[in-house]
């Protein structure tokens, strides 16, 4: 098993610099990593050292909360792709699921999944903040949005576990029949977690540790 075609070398912290970012993107030359996850503010300085490998380059939207109007998760969508992003992260709407008003949940997937064009669209669901059956029905409504990916976490709430094999399983079981794909993000920093999360169904890692995780 190849590790490094697992992984999404990620860099989402507020405070990250341009000399870090460009360590980010040299280690995922380096390294021969699938891609990096930046915020969208970075995406062009991504394309510029990346624009002759074919690292995928992956952005998020309406991180790390969610709770951005669905328009607005839209138009941010629209300008990342139009800076070069490859693949767009969107956070789901954890509230919404809380209230159980599953079809704004999908509304709101589907609207930034038009904003896409062809790029590939994943839902991240924020499995610390969601008990099983909300893990479950979410997989559902991403299923029938017509999103590519189901994610588990942003690395951003108070506390949390980030992702766990469980959940992954769940996720896997519940989106694969229907095509769809599982990434695991959050709390992945060493290559056991690394391989736990595949063997439990996860096609993606997004990890800030990749370099050690490659490294052993």
């Amino acid at each position: 098993m190849e590790l490094a075609k697992y992984i999404e070398h990620t860099l989402l912290k507020q405070d990250a610099t341009r000399e870090e970012l460009v360590k980010l993107f040299e280690e995922a030359k380096k390294f021969g990593f699938l891609g990096v996850c930046i915020n969208p503010v970075n995406v062009a300085l991504a394309k510029q050292y990346l624009k002759d490998t074919d690292i995928k380059i992956v952005t998020v939207v309406g991180f790390p909360l969610g709770a951005n109007l669905s328009s607005v998760k839209a138009f941010e969508t629209q300008m990342a792709v139009k800076d070069g992003a490859d693949e767009i992260d969107m956070v789901i709407n954890v509230s919404k699921i809380k209230d159980k008003d599953w079809d704004f949940v999908q509304k709101d997937i589907e609207e930034v999944k038009k904003a896409c064009a062809d790029k590939p669209l994943k839902v991240i669901l924020e499995t610390d903040l969601l008990t099983r059956e909300e893990i479950a029905k979410a997989c559902e409504i991403c299923v029938k949005a017509q999103a590519d990916f189901v994610k588990t976490s942003t690395g951003f709430v108070k506390n949390g576990t980030g992702a766990k094999a469980e959940d992954v399983k769940l996720m896997a079981d519940t989106v694969k029949p229907h095509g769809l794909r599982v990434k695991a993000s959050a709390g992945i920093r060493d290559k056991e977690k690394a391989l736990a999360m595949i063997n439990a169904g996860a096609d993606r890692l997004g990890t800030s540790s990749g370099a050690a995780i490659v490294s052993g």
